[in-house]
């Protein structure tokens, strides 16, 4: 490793599908490590939804900081050009002080825009050709939308699926002004320098275990109180079709209370697209040749397993 690249401020990357039990792990190494948390999760920047998100209670934080949590209101906007800016100032800050920041979480688009150097300041945006975009998707679907994408932007056409309709439109209109799919500019961002000295992780299990977490942390948010927190939410104001109530949890409960479908459906559905959205997690992780894997199953004792994942940390980045 270079002099140049130690002088860089370092983060350590902790992701991995949702369930597999990245919240314990990133506690123990914030423990060892003197680190901080940064939530990387695209669900848990917006305040008032806590059991859908899976979100940790203040006493459950065992009194390490934690930042990009309740970040905003359900009803702002908030993007990955969002995420960027306010953890790169939460990073500088926290490295300033001598710790550690921690990223944690399954939101892979949010991680990337740290490593990558992805320019968000110049991106295209033209509200009338999303309006457009949105209106062919009303009356022909968003599958429809996504076909669009096979010729001119096959990368994404491939990478994205066929209900994603927010990032289908985002690549046809990055393609519609400047000629070249949004592959190219993400491949070109990959060429500039690295901005952080890091070392990235990504946990795993066995699929048919990590399947059951997931099917037992949709019962746990049920008994908690999802169903009332989704009622709440509604009462607010905060409207089905908002962006942050399109989260796993929140669209399925406020189909159940408005009459679209029955309670037993609402959960049968979210734990069908849990499992789901887990497996397109691990299908974009396992694109990214800087990841170092930790199978958990692996691992009979978890202090055996936290023992190899700081000893990985400490032989890739200066812990001093």
């Amino acid at each position: 490793m270079t002099l140049a690249t130690k002088e860089l401020p370092k983060i350590c990357i902790l992701a991995g599908p949702t369930a597999v039990g990245k919240t314990d792990v990133s506690l123990a190494l914030a423990r060892n490590l003197c680190g901080e948390i940064i939530s990387a999760d695209s669900a848990q920047v917006y305040r008032h939804m806590d059991i859908g998100t899976a979100k940790l209670k203040e006493d459950e934080m065992q009194g390490i900081k934690h930042y990009m949590i309740d970040e905003v209101n359900p009803d702002e906007d908030f993007n990955v050009a969002h995420f960027r800016n306010r953890a790169e100032e939460y990073i500088r800050d926290i490295n300033e002080r001598g710790k550690l920041p921690i990223i944690t979480g399954g939101t892979g688009l949010y991680i990337n825009s740290l490593l990558d150097n992805l320019d968000f300041t110049k991106s295209i945006s033209d509200e009338e050709f999303r309006n457009e975009m949105q209106e062919i998707a009303d009356s022909k679907g968003s599958d429809y939308v996504h076909s669009m994408l096979e010729s001119v932007d096959p990368a994404s056409y491939n990478k994205l699926h066929p209900n994603d309709l927010r990032r289908a439109i985002r690549a046809l209109e990055v393609y519609k002004f400047t000629g070249k799919p949004i592959s190219y500019f993400q491949e070109e961002s990959k060429k500039q320098p690295p901005r952080y000295d890091f070392v990235y992780i990504t946990l795993a299990m066995d699929r048919e275990k990590l399947y059951s977490r997931i099917e037992q942390r949709v019962d746990k948010m049920m008994t908690e109180g999802l169903v009332e927190e989704v009622e709440g939410l509604l009462g607010m104001g905060y409207g089905r079709d908002l962006t942050s109530m399109q989260a796993l949890g929140y669209k399925e409960i406020a189909d159940y209370l408005q009459g679209t479908i029955s309670k037993e459906e609402a959960v049968r559905v979210l734990k069908r697209d849990t499992r789901h959205y887990a497996k397109r997690q691990l299908t974009w992780f396992r694109r990214d040749p800087r990841i170092f894997w930790v199978d958990s199953d692996s691992f009979h004792k978890r202090e055996i397993l936290l023992e190899n994942i700081i000893r990985y940390i400490a032989g890739k980045i200066s812990l001093v």
